[in-house]
């Protein structure tokens, strides 16, 4: 199936060079006397390589046939991380490049989407946000409350966020898994 630029949304999966490119960000530049230009930030599904690519405002880009699946991580064997579909409890390998920056926020029995390609699974959409204890984080000492203040805390997944001096070890801490940040701690 074929789009326009005015079908583009930002996450849209297309077909370039044979390979599998989700849509970061786009632009459409129209100047006088000149042909439209496209320009797209795009991501390699498989690889996780980001590109600009400028095309010809009205060429039409072809949608990539992907399937979003829920899934459960299982376990790790140290070459594959190992994912549950939850419909059809088939089981699949990826790499280590394959799971990416979701490496940091995934522990075993979690819950995401699992996005296959021709039926081969290429990446993994985590939640938005994600729960995890504080492992490790220096105490709080009386006078450390200015406001604005924070300290390192290493989470479960050995993750290392900056939090607020009131955070404790052993306590669930909510992080936004599109920048890595601290948002709340969860009760």
């Amino acid at each position: 199936m074929t789009i326009s630029y005015s079908d583009l949304r930002r996450g849209t999966v297309i077909v370039l060079e044979e390979e599998p490119w989700q849509v970061v960000d786009w632009k459409h530049t129209k100047m006088q006397q000149r042909a439209p230009v496209l320009t797209l930030k795009l991501r390699n599904l498989r690889n996780g390589r980001a590109l600009e690519r400028n095309v010809p405002g009205n060429q039409k880009l072809t949608l990539a046939e992907v399937d979003n699946r829920e899934a459960q991580y299982l376990y790790s064997d140290g070459d594959h991380y190992h994912f549950m579909d939850m419909e059809s409890f088939e089981q699949y390998p990826l790499t280590e490049e394959q799971v990416g920056d979701a490496l940091k926020y995934l522990k075993e029995q979690d819950k995401l989407q699992l996005v296959l390609y021709r039926g081969e699974p290429i990446a993994l959409e985590m939640p938005t946000f994600v729960e995890l204890k504080v492992a490790d984080t220096p105490p709080s000492l009386k006078g450390n409350t200015a406001q604005g203040s924070n300290k390192p805390a290493t989470l479960e997944t050995g993750l290392i966020v900056h939090v607020p001096f009131f955070v404790n070890i052993g306590e669930t801490v909510r992080v936004d898994t599109r920048t890595g940040e601290y948002l709340e701690r969860v009760s």
